[in-house]
């Protein structure tokens, strides 16, 4: 269980430093998958935006706290990415772009992560990106804000951004 070891996270990132490169690939896919899917189903279904945002955001609580691992689970961060590919690729490229941008600046990933999960429905929408991404974004962004919280003070010293 890789969450007895490192971040104590189910996460891609956890899953290389215990697995390897290639488990941590499969993490990643399947993590992306989560949140796609039952997106993509709702769009092609024709679901309103605010719906494809509740079913995004349920899709990464349950990733984050899956009952099944006694809620210990992932950060959820590629799970919302699935959600806005389901939707709008392009909005998943401003998304990743804002987080890496502030990953750079705030040198804390978590923090980083905890303002994308703010920030990017807001940008989104300041991009005129259609209502669906910008509903994901705002509904699993608050998911993922209050997610990494948790990690708030945490020091990352196997980064290699946020070392000093």
């Amino acid at each position: 269980d890789v969450r007895d070891a490192g971040s104590g996270h189910a996460t891609t990132t956890n899953t290389i430093r215990q697995a390897g490169f290639a488990a941590g690939l499969v993490v990643l896919v399947f993590d992306i998958a989560k949140g796609f899917v039952p997106v993509y189903l709702g769009y092609i279904a024709g679901a309103p935006g605010w719906v494809l945002g509740l079913v995004s955001a349920a899709a990464v609580a349950g990733h984050c706290w899956p009952v099944y691992a006694k809620f210990r689970g992932g950060m959820g961060l590629a799970t919302a990415g699935g959600g806005y590919l389901a939707v709008f690729p392009l909005g998943f490229a401003v998304a990743l772009g804002l987080l890496l941008l502030l990953t750079l600046v705030i040198r804390h990933s978590a923090r980083a992560s905890v303002f994308t999960g703010v920030l990017a429905g807001p940008l989104l929408m300041l991009f005129s990106m259609p209502a669906s991404v910008v509903w994901v974004a705002l509904m699993s962004g608050l998911v993922i804000a209050g997610r990494f919280t948790t990690d708030w003070r945490r020091e990352y010293k196997e980064l290699w951004l946020d070392r000093g």
